[in-house]
């Protein structure tokens, strides 16, 4: 709409977008991840009437997007694929709504779902284009949709990075804020994460293309391929631990969609080897089947003796959301050479409890037993595939903590009579 863009100061630019949020559905769009409108969530909370029957439509992360959006006024809803101890509240009383859909099926959700509008955190326009900067993911969906109101609100904090842009003309109402980008730190490893990176490392094949999720893993991941030459990343994300491999020049070549990180990341995405590319391109199984060598490290809370893994659910209740977990195993799975891992620590709570159990609960199956490939623990690493029922569990129980693995060979010997 190049003759029709309005810019705006960023109140007035909020109270138009709320209007006609209303006046419609009520249901807007919002990058969450690194590229969370943090300035536009503060104006809303300080002026809650704004926010009245507003329904908030997104992909929040758990550990990356701290704050419930359905909290922000009493008639607001959210809706969302990951649940999360943040959002706890809004779940239970149905403010925030689940849908159980893979990164792939969010990007498809979110390109046909009703809006009214959406917001869009933006980089700085050179020659009049503008990035989607660290959350590159799944707003382009949105954002190439004919049908939806566009607020650009333009941030100097967030860097132009390399891959698809557009006219700011493209927008229907443009503003600007100085508001800090919204800061990720996964953490240091703790030690079973340490060994657990050295494993990765010993079975990721020279110049592999790596996949990593959020959290501990990703980190393990990275950090146990220091060191490496001819690497390449092709990832839903990207983390501060990049900045090492890409400063001894051990990857080639990086294909993302977020970059959650600190300044530290965003001042190098510039860099001419980072290209952002959208989920509907990186969660492609079609897509990642035709990449050599793809090691895909992601985590889960529990895997059982039949070898189903759990990311979701803890004593019962969803705590997290699949994402790209299954989106990376399947085409890890058909890449040529790739390696579908899943890496946790073997137990929890002082090795009081096991994370390798002998059946997942009712209703807690998050990745198939055919789609769960490879799995690393501190204890070692267990290769899954093309195995026996027996000996999937026996090469389970051979990672799992030494003070677990009587309990579960007991557990498997009446277990295997019942199947």
């Amino acid at each position: 709409m190049d003759d029709d863009m309005i810019r705006l100061p960023i109140d007035q630019a909020v109270e138009q977008l709320a209007h006609r949020v209303k006046s419609g559905g009520g249901r807007l769009f919002i990058p969450f991840g690194p590229g969370e409108p943090l300035a536009l969530r503060e104006m809303l909370s300080a002026a809650p009437e704004l926010a009245e029957r507003m329904c908030f439509v997104g992909a929040a992360i758990p550990g990356i997007n701290r704050v419930d959006w359905s909290a922000i006024a009493p008639g607001a809803t959210a809706e969302g694929t990951f649940a999360s101890a943040d959002w706890r509240e809004g779940l239970n009383t149905g403010r925030y709504r689940l849908r159980p859909l893979t990164w792939f099926q969010t990007y498809r959700w979110l390109a046909s779902t009703p809006l009214d509008a959406a917001v869009f955190q933006v980089s700085p326009p050179v020659d009049g284009r503008v990035t989607l900067s660290v959350a590159s993911d799944l707003a382009p969906g949105v954002l190439n949709r004919a049908d939806v109101f566009k607020l650009a609100i333009v941030n100097p904090n967030l860097p132009t990075v390399n891959g698809p842009s557009w006219p700011l003309a493209a927008f229907d109402l443009v503003t600007e804020t100085d508001h800090p980008a919204l800061d990720y730190d996964a953490g240091d490893l703790d030690p079973a994460f340490e060994v657990i990176s050295g494993h990765i490392a010993s079975i990721a094949p020279e110049g592999a293309s790596l996949q990593f999720g959020v959290g501990k893993a990703g980190v393990a991941a990275l950090k146990g391929l220091r060191g490496r030459r001819g690497l390449k990343i092709h990832s839903g994300m990207v983390t501060d631990p990049l900045v090492e491999l890409l400063d001894e020049g051990a990857v080639d070549q990086v294909v993302t969609g977020l970059a959650a990180g600190t300044a530290r990341l965003r001042q190098r995405l510039s860099d001419p080897r980072i290209t952002f590319a959208d989920s509907g391109h990186t969660h492609d199984i079609a897509v990642l089947a035709q990449i050599p060598r793809l090691v895909a490290v992601n985590s889960a809370l529990e895997i059982d003796l039949l070898g189903q893994a759990n990311a979701e659910f803890q004593n019962g209740r969803q705590v997290s959301g699949v994402g790209g977990l299954t989106d990376f195993l399947r085409g890890a799975r058909l890449s040529d050479g790739g390696v579908p891992i899943i890496a946790l620590p073997a137990s929890a709570k002082g090795d009081s409890i096991s994370r390798i159990v002998p059946r997942l609960s009712p209703g807690a199956v998050s990745v198939p037993r055919a789609d769960v490939g490879v799995v690393i623990t501190e204890h070692g690493v267990a290769d899954l595939r093309g195995l026996t029922l027996d000996e999937r569990a026996q090469a389970l129980i051979g990672v799992a903590s030494p003070a677990h693995r009587d309990g579960l060979s007991n557990a498997w010997d009446e277990l295997r009579r019942s199947l």
